[in-house]
């Protein structure tokens, strides 16, 4: 996988599948990676079915890119930094963008911040994101997943953070970078009235940290919600998410 400098410097580590038309570019959520995200789940095998360039970036912290472990890395939206970094490498002049969980909140970010993200689909979000600017905390903290990807004893980890755990630790993730990220990065109030591109908002109808789906699609601007089945850390393997994902991709690629 190549790899790039990013604004501050940081080696980032990203994955190119040429296709036609717009790139679309896929950011992974919280303790996965483009891998766990994207290629495992058959999302990337469908996308290039459908014929699309598509590229990969493993955040800061993830994957294989560079892990500090000091939580000033990941603050000042660092990460939505990191994706306008890639399109310059890659002198991109635009791309859509799709977003899981944490990857969502960048993409969010992203797009309000940088002109060349022509279109958006974001998963594993819900009410969390109008409520709260970023995680839903009425279902798990930042804090809360920070102390429990540095406890000691995972089997006493309550389970709203466990699976957070179980995930970076089958994947052999970085914990003490995971941690830094949790709390580097908690909550950017992100404004959804600064998102003025099409947008579909995918929701797995069993995922506690994408509840009320509706109300975040009705607070951007001409947003489309699909349900599909699974929860968090499934929807995204369901064939329905490929399907919605590849539909709304090819029918804005313009």
């Amino acid at each position: 996988m190549p790899t790039f400098a990013s604004f501050d410097g940081l080696q980032l580590s990203y994955t190119v599948w040429e296709g036609e038309g717009r790139p679309v570019l896929l950011q992974h959520g919280f303790a996965a990676d483009t891998n766990a995200n994207w290629i495992a789940p058959g999302v990337v095998a469908t996308l290039q079915q459908a014929g699309l360039t598509v590229i990969g970036l493993d955040a800061r912290g993830h994957g294989r890119s560079a892990k500090p472990h000091d939580e000033a890395s990941y603050g000042d939206d660092a990460m939505v930094r990191d994706v306008s970094a890639l399109l310059d490498v890659l002198g991109l002049d635009e791309v859509s963008m799709v977003g899981y969980s944490m990857g969502a909140m960048i993409g969010l970010g992203a797009v309000a911040a940088d002109p060349r993200i022509r279109c958006l689909a974001i998963g594993g979000v819900g009410s969390g994101i109008v409520d709260f600017g970023g995680v839903d905390t009425r279902v798990v903290t930042p804090e809360a997943i920070s102390d429990a990807l540095l406890a000691s004893d995972p089997s006493t980890l309550p389970p709203s953070s466990a699976p957070f755990r179980a995930l970076a630790d089958a994947l052999r993730a970085d914990r003490v970078a995971l941690a830094a990220v949790a709390r580097g990065t908690a909550n950017p109030k992100l404004d959804l009235t600064a998102i003025a591109v099409p947008t579909l908002v995918l929701a797995g109808e069993a995922d506690p940290l994408a509840a009320e789906p509706e109300r975040l699609a009705a607070a951007i601007a001409g947003a489309r919600l699909v349900r599909v089945p699974g929860d968090h850390m499934t929807a995204v393997m369901h064939p329905a998410f490929g399907s919605a994902l590849t539909g709304f991709l090819t029918a804005h690629d313009l």
